[in-house]
């Protein structure tokens, strides 16, 4: 593992025993939005990169490593709301770019997003965490926010991730995915696009 890729400091995003064991084992950079360098620094966690919004980065030679503005929040207790950046992350590289959503709700930045990068290979984009709707919808998609997003952002593949591992909302294990397939009777026209995988599936969007 080069890289790891930390969207904001909420603990089912920055887990710091997972942090640590891997640079214990691979010793990878770590690149994350700003103030959490210094946070994981002070735990033992040593060379961090913060990144504000649209600010790149070069990570290896011809892969540049881009934040991009998300709309959700950061605190890891009742005490520290919004003292770190949250967002999430496009990796471009000589097969294309992928965008890593990390925790967002729905808002004008698919459109920004989509404007600075048009041919998204790849959108990891959350589904889960989205129940009761009144109160997640500010800071988490729902499935159907997804497939929308999808619409703005035209990537070429859409995975669904932030479903079925931690329980973030009142949606159960399953509602996530049942309902992004029933969504998606309805948008016959975003279904071949859609990949939802499984633990320990994978998928390969290389070129041609």
């Amino acid at each position: 593992i080069d890289a790891v890729l930390v969207s904001h400091d909420h603990h089912d995003h920055m887990d710091l025993k997972t942090l640590r064991r891997l640079a214990g084992t691979s010793h990878p950079a770590v690149f994350t939005g700003l103030g959490n360098a210094a946070f994981l620094a002070r735990r033992g966690i040593r060379g961090g990169h913060d990144l504000d919004w649209w600010q790149s980065l070069e990570i290896a030679p011809g892969v540049t490593l881009t934040a991009v503005p998300a709309r959700h929040m950061s605190g890891r207790s009742f005490f520290d709301s919004d003292r770190t950046l949250w967002c999430g992350f496009v990796i471009e590289g000589a097969s294309g770019a992928v965008y890593f959503a990390g925790d967002t709700a729905s808002g004008a930045h698919f459109a920004a997003i989509e404007q600075r990068f048009p041919r998204l290979r790849l959108a990891l984009l959350p589904i889960g965490g989205f129940m009761p709707l009144y109160y997640m919808g500010r800071r988490h998609m729902s499935p159907e926010d997804a497939l929308q997003a999808l619409r703005v952002l035209h990537a070429g593949t859409m995975v669904p991730i932030h479903f079925g591992t931690f329980p973030t909302g009142d949606d159960d294990e399953t509602e996530p995915v049942d309902s992004l397939q029933k969504a998606l009777t309805g948008s016959q026209d975003l279904a071949p696009h859609v990949v939802i995988l499984d633990n320990g599936q994978s998928l390969d969007v290389s070129p041609g």
